[in-house]
Order: C-alpha cells, then structure tokens, then sequence
C-alpha cells in the first residue's frame, strides 16, 4: 500500500514522502490517525497545495518538543517503592510510574514518550531514561528507584 506521509514518522519517512508499508499498517494505524493519506493522484495534488502549511505545522511541534525536551534534560526524578532487604522491588516500576513522576514534578510526560528497551525496573538503584517527545528529539533523565523496606 502506498502512502503520503503527512508527518515525520521515525523508521518510516519524513513530511511528503511516499512510502510503501504493509496494507493493515496504513489502513489501521496510519490512515486513521491522521498520520498519512492514501497516494492517489488527487492526494498527491491536494498535498502539494497544503505542503506550506503541513511544514509550518511540523516546524511548530518540532520547536515545542525541543522546549520540552530542553526543559526535563538532565533531571533527577526520584520513586519510591516497596522493597526487600536486597533491593528487589514488590511489583515493577514501569512507564506510567515514570510520566506520573515527571508530572508531578511539573514536565508533562505522556506514558508512550518513556522509552524502556530492558522492560520494568525491577530493583532498587539508579537509571538513565530515554524519553522521545517527537522525530529526533530525545531526552535522556536520572531516575533514582529507592527501596523503602517493609
């Protein structure tokens, strides 16, 4: 299926680009999200005409994820949880523990912008977060996961 991207997706593409993908991809995720439109000829035309404004679009939430971004780098949020002598956590400490934390310390962090590639924290100790607020901008945080023993 082919598609005109009419954002900068990551792995994807970028603003305009016609990409080939997989039909239940572009029908179920793409198509409806308003991520991309079908290639068609007329598509292809109406985008030209709107290309101006599509780019001014993405200019503006590109500038406002990099504010974001600049504004949460190198914090050091801190979570408490349950734990044993040894450090090991009751339970898991996962992306929505993080964006609440974030939150409260007053960054708006949504759950799917922190990136977790080893899965749940399950111990007590110190670590590095990735969160990825647009295409290109990341931010990386210190997390402290302190065991309050019980």
């Amino acid at each position: 299926m082919e598609l005109i991207l009419l954002e900068n997706i990551q792995n994807l593409g970028g603003l305009g680009d016609v990409v080939k993908v997989k039909a239940g991809y572009g029908r179920n995720f793409l198509v409806p999200q308003g991520k991309a439109v079908p290639a068609t000829k007329a598509n292809r035309e109406h985008f030209e005409t709107r290309r101006a404004e599509l780019e001014a679009r993405a200019a503006e939430r590109q500038n406002a994820a990099a504010a974001r971004r600049d504004a949460v780098a190198d914090q050091t949020i801190t979570i408490h949880a349950n734990s044993s002598a040894e450090g090991k956590l009751y339970g898991s400490v996962g992306t929505r523990e993080i964006a609440e934390a974030l939150t409260a310390a007053g960054f708006a962090v949504d759950k799917a912008e922190v990136l977790l590639p080893e899965g749940l924290i399950r111990q007590a100790g110190e670590y590095t977060i990735d969160l990825h607020f647009y295409a290109d901008v990341d931010a990386q945080i210190n997390l402290v996961v302190a065991g309050d023993e019980t």
